[in-house]
């Protein structure tokens, strides 16, 4: 095989063949990362802050399939210059390989809690990478002075006769390298259904003491079109930052609490579901909610008060943060104050009346209402280190975010929307305003620039979620500017001081421009 191009696709195909049997090792070794997600992991690791929020607020929930598709694009042309690399001396192509290993090497290693164990799908994949590029190259091989078209040329005669690969060796070779990776694929997801057994245990989960609620009449204000206030589980809004959604049996899953405490507890599933449980109305949003974005969602939650559970480990003097770590590495530090305060900041296992989704976390997450969820909504948590601020720095804050992150005051209008035509008059519309463990005491509309104009709150009853509200605004024909601006039971107005995401929250009145037709129009 003397062809550059031979030898390029020879790369492609070995590299994919090690990628294939990589994957069936892990699932056989029950490893939940692949070294094809513990690269893209690393890249979402070592991704700068403002890198992340662009890629969030451009890609939306698209940014983990466009990440995957960037890294699988990068592999395959490594594994092509890998393959010419070969052709240009076996030596070289050694050193390539291994240099993409390596780099594998490095992001395995590089995953919470990994060991040498994590790094045999690798090695097989290694292996399986290196014996494809040589029995391709082998198989392809053409000696000098002969055709490279035909199908095979005899070298030798009588008993030292011996068969030359020449095209047909070479398509021989592929093909047996096609059904290696696509037996290896098709196994290794015979063998991870992992997934589907948690699933198919969280299906026939049923958790004493788990209730379920509409949302109250108070809690809605009559107006069609404005956010539904509770927020359906299936709809409701998932940041993260894991690519391969951690799938934990409730019966293998385990709470560690340690750090700066009297005693280190370690709480079983069953442990927890088997305490007082609290359920609430709560509304979540994160950080990298644009102002009047659609980053947030109320639901109605059941579980465990983080407060009664440090109660359990008794927490030392001087402690004021507890640095929560996720099943897949991510971790956030969450202030101590607000994590054993009044509030309902909770160990929640279930989520409007059900066991918590696998991708919102189940079998148990925390939540803490009033703070933006990259300092305390630490889905799949399995570790809280009671620590102080000043000795831990958590993967966001690392990335330029703001050490505590406290929920701003914010409103969103939802009728009219953007771009929308309504008949001109006395025209009604609405949203939701939000500034959980505050409350809102006021909402007030401005057409044009005009003067502000109280609309009706809805009263759901507790400060931790959102509100809907609602005015009547006369609108003359043409076109209009809308904004909205909240008032919070603490006395603070929102702020029409536009502030992107980062590093606490975005500030800025939300407006939508609508058109006003007459009768004619």
């Amino acid at each position: 095989m003397t062809s550059s191009r031979s030898w390029v696709l020879a790369g492609v195909v070995a590299g994919t063949t090690g990628l294939a049997t990589s994957y069936l090792a892990a699932k056989v070794l029950t490893i939940r990362e692949t070294p094809l997600v513990a690269a893209a992991d690393l890249v979402v690791r070592l991704t700068p802050g403002p890198v992340a929020e662009w890629a969030i607020d451009t890609l939306g929930p698209a940014d983990k399939p466009v990440l995957m598709v960037s890294v699988v694009l990068v592999l395959l042309g490594s594994f092509a210059l890998a393959g010419w690399a070969w052709g240009l001396a076996w030596w070289r192509g050694v050193l390539a390989w291994l240099a993409v290993a390596g780099a594998g090497l490095l992001a395995v290693l590089l995953q919470r809690g990994a060991g040498m164990v994590e790094t045999l799908p690798l090695a097989v994949g290694l292996v399986t990478t290196l014996v494809v590029t040589a029995g391709l190259g082998r198989a392809g091989r053409v000696p000098d002075g002969a055709d490279p078209e035909k199908d095979g040329d005899l070298e030798g005669d009588g008993a030292g006769t011996r068969w030359r690969g020449g095209r047909r060796g070479l398509l021989l070779g592929l093909s047996v390298a096609a059904v290696v990776t696509v037996a290896s694929t098709a196994i290794g997801r015979i063998i991870g259904n992992r997934k589907r057994a948690v699933q198919e245990s969280r299906r026939l989960l049923r958790i004493p003491g788990v209730t379920d609620r509409d949302a109250p009449a108070r809690a809605r204000i009559g107006l069609e079109g404005v956010t539904s206030w509770r927020t359906p589980s299936e709809e409701f809004y998932r940041i993260d930052t894991t690519l391969a959604v951690p799938t934990i049996d409730p019966g293998q899953w385990r709470l560690r609490i340690h750090g700066m405490v009297d005693r280190e507890v370690v709480l079983t599933y069953d442990d927890l579901v088997t305490m007082e449980l609290t359920e609430a109305w709560v509304t979540l949003n994160c950080v990298s909610n644009p102002v009047g974005g659609g980053l947030v969602g109320n639901a109605w939650w059941s579980g465990v008060r983080t407060a009664t559970l440090l109660e359990l480990a008794g927490v030392q003097d001087g402690a004021d943060a507890v640095l929560q770590t996720s099943e897949d590495g991510w971790d956030c530090s969450t202030p101590l104050s607000a994590m054993t305060d009044e509030r309902d900041a909770m160990v929640a296992v279930a989520m409007n009346g059900e066991p918590l989704t696998i991708e919102h976390g189940f079998p148990a997450r925390t939540l803490v209402p009033g703070l933006y969820g990259y300092v305390s909504a630490c889905k799949w948590v399995v570790d809280w280190e009671v620590t102080r601020f000043d000795r831990v720095e958590a993967f966001w804050t690392q990335r330029g975010w703001a050490e505590q992150g406290p929920v701003k005051i914010a409103s969103r209008i939802d009728v009219p929307a953007a771009g929308d035509s309504v008949p001109a008059g006395q025209v009604r519309v609405g949203g939701v305003a939000w500034h959980q463990h505050v409350g809102i005491s006021a909402v007030e509309v401005a057409l044009d620039g005009g003067d502000w104009q109280e609309a009706e709150i809805a009263s759901p009853k507790t400060d931790e979620t959102w509100v809907q509200w609602a005015a009547t605004v006369p609108v003359p024909e043409g076109e209009h500017v809308l904004r909205v601006r909240a008032r919070g039971k603490d006395g603070a107005v929102q702020t029409g001081v536009r502030r992107d995401v980062v590093p606490d929250g975005a500030t800025g009145w939300h407006t939508v421009e609508f058109t006003a037709a007459g009768p004619d129009d």
